[in-house]
């Protein structure tokens, strides 16, 4: 019986991780999410989608690399959207992959919260 070799190819990220990055542009916070979005993870986009110093926020949600939403992060975006409204802001979501979709769209997130197909579309007005 031949020995199988295994390689290293070096670190992998554990099942369920969720990175997020913030940035600006044109004065609106782009939010981009990677991984998973549930109940482990949440309170990474929670912190990341909080405005509560920022008059008149808007925050754009990339999710073309989010992989899985569950409800932990539906409810976290209608909170999201609630408070950035009251405050005089927007949310919108932009590139949400197909299977991420359907679930927004199951759910009725979509005709709640403006979501959009491109980044490009929903940095504009």
């Amino acid at each position: 019986m031949a020995e199988a070799e295994m390689t290293n190819t070096g670190p992998t990220e554990p099942p369920g991780r969720l990175s997020v990055v913030s940035t600006t542009v044109d004065g609106i916070r782009v939010v981009t999410v990677a991984g998973e979005i549930d109940h482990h993870t949440g309170e990474t986009l929670r912190e990341a989608l909080d405005a509560s110093n920022t008059p008149r926020p808007r925050i754009v949600v990339d999710l073309h690399q989010v992989t899985f939403i569950d409800s932990s992060g539906i409810n976290i975006f209608i909170a999201a959207h609630r408070t950035l409204g009251e405050a005089g802001g927007w949310l919108r979501l932009a590139a949400p992959p197909e299977s991420v979709m359907r679930t927004l769209n199951i759910v009725g997130v979509d005709t709640l919260i403006d979501c959009r197909e491109t980044l490009h579309q929903a940095l504009s007005d």
